[in-house]
């Protein structure tokens, strides 16, 4: 069966057009999910990020390494005066250089998995090249300086060299050890072979030196990696909450799409709607009362009499809803003008008055005298009235009371106020109440079936004159509701102006 898609926002309620737009956002959530829960345990979901932080880091102390390389061999230079270590710090300049151009070059490249690889190896081999390099300056003699002196400074300067190439290196596994694991080596076995204490008290204390400095890379490394985790969390997160803010928000416009859709389909149903229903009772009321000849069946007479009453309750139920659906769809225009409260309370109770009879329950009224006038449409403050009654008459017991008040509210306004000794309603009930369609439990039980929106009509109605709307009620001892009209819709009188004695023309005078 083909569906196909309308365009009226008037009648689709869900436009399943744009379901395949939310795939793509929830596939992404449940990717962040997922990658929150399991959460990497090492560092091989950050190659990429200590890859790129190592090159940045390169490039940004290129100055560094050149200036010690120059210092140390400046000083060998002036220990030795052999100008062979003039050729040694090119050699390491060279080798430094290749590094920084392969940082330039890695920069640029977009470092996918393969090439995260590729880089980390040659930049290894740059460092494994730059220890030949240290293992060379180890090997430099010196002819015409005292050898244990020359000895402690190689030393000194090993020791400076990879400390510096410690800190350098931190984010590059490995690179500390493929830098120095050959000086180490070549100063243990010219140690051992050599048999000098100054030797082999040197590779004691360079070996111990490389070995704390790769521990402390180690772990430093680790908290780079937890730092990037706790980043990736982050990210992950902010992500998260986006796509899911965009998800609420398209769902919260959906859902405002609808049932303004609702209203306006409800709205522009009145005629449609109350049209055969007026027939409906119109007919039924005719045959119910044998307007055109009696009925031979007694039995037909009694179905025609449930058409009418069924098709009265239904008509009183479309007009609650179309009232409550135009006033959500801003359709419900005020016809405003000066009434006075207390004259259409007491016309609307003169309405329930006959209910109330047949109940036995007594309404009294207490009014202030002399009240001015109020600015509001006089059609939907009786609907107001009418609905407060209704409910307070149909919830007050056999032979209750009902105290109706007009009066003067603190701030200038006016109120209504009306109170019954009904069943009450449970304080966490008093929402369900108030909402479309709502109905306590104990109503429901003790009262006759509702429609459940007398009191949002008129709590949208009071809205709509910039009023307010109370219930208070407690269990078994009555409800009390209360209307409230704001001071500015109080018209203020003006006294009457006084007749004053004509004032007299006075003569010009041409002397």
């Amino acid at each position: 069966m083909n569906q196909g898609v309308s365009t009226s926002t008037d009648k689709i309620i869900v436009d399943k057009s744009r379901s395949h737009r939310n795939k793509a956002v929830s596939k992404t959530v449940r990717a962040n999910r997922e990658r929150l829960q399991s959460g990497p345990s090492n560092g091989a979901g950050f190659d990429k990020e200590m890859l790129a932080l190592y090159v940045a880091s390169v490039l940004q102390g290129a100055a560094a390494m050149p200036i010690l390389l120059m210092m140390i061999a400046a000083g060998g230079l002036y220990l030795t005066e052999n100008v062979q270590i003039v050729g040694w710090l090119i050699v390491a300049l060279v080798i430094h250089a290749l590094g920084l151009l392969a940082a330039q070059r890695a920069r640029r490249k977009d470092l996918t998995p393969e090439a995260v690889v590729y880089w980390r190896r040659r930049f290894l081999a740059v460092q494994g090249l730059m220890g030949i390099v240290w293992a060379l300056f180890l090997l430099q003699d010196c002819q015409s300086c005292v050898p244990r002196d020359f000895g402690l400074y190689k030393g000194v300067a090993l020791l400076v060299a990879l400390a510096a190439t410690a800190i350098a290196t931190i984010l590059l596994r490995y690179a500390l050890i493929v830098t120095f694991a050959p000086c180490v080596a070549l100063l243990t076995g010219t140690a051992i072979m050599a048999g000098r204490g100054d030797l082999v008290a040197l590779a004691i204390v360079l070996s111990t030196s490389l070995a704390f400095l790769v521990y402390m890379t180690t772990r430093m490394r680790r908290a780079n990696i937890q730092i990037l985790s706790v980043q990736a969390e982050k990210d992950d997160l902010i992500a998260e909450l986006e796509v899911a803010k965009s998800m609420s928000d398209e769902a919260r416009r959906r859902a405002e799409e609808a049932n303004l859709a609702k209203s306006r389909f409800l709205a522009s149903m009145s005629h449609e709607l109350r049209t055969p229903l007026n027939a409906i009772l119109g007919f039924s009321e005719v045959m119910f009362t044998e307007v055109m000849g009696p009925l031979n069946n007694p039995t037909y007479k009694e179905y025609t009499g449930d058409i009418h009453r069924s098709g009265k309750h239904l008509l009183d139920l479309i007009n609650e809803i179309l009232d409550l659906s135009r006033i959500e769809a801003g359709r419900y225009d005020l016809n405003e003008e000066a009434i006075l409260l207390a004259e259409i309370t007491e016309d609307c109770i003169g309405m329930v008055q006959l209910r109330a009879r047949t109940k036995s329950i007594t309404i009294t009224e207490q009014f202030e005298q002399g009240m001015p006038a109020v600015w509001v449409d006089e059609k939907a403050m009786r609907q107001v009235t009418l609905n407060l009654l209704s409910n307070a008459v149909k919830f007050t017991p056999q032979g209750g009371q009902i105290s109706v008040k007009v009066g003067w509210t603190a701030g200038g306004g006016q109120y209504l106020s009306i109170k019954d000794d009904g069943p009450g309603i449970p304080e966490e009930e008093i929402p369900v109440v108030l909402s479309a369609f709502g109905q306590g439990s104990i109503a429901i039980k003790s009262a006759e079936q509702g429609t459940g929106l007398g009191l949002p009509i008129v709590q949208a109605i009071l809205a709509k004159h910039d009023g307010e709307f109370i219930l208070r009620s407690k269990l078994r001892e009555g409800t009390e509701v209360i209307a409230i009209l704001p001071a500015r819709r109080v018209l203020q009188t003006v006294p009457a102006v006084q007749e004053t004695a004509a004032v007299a023309r006075r003569r010009k005078s041409f002397a």
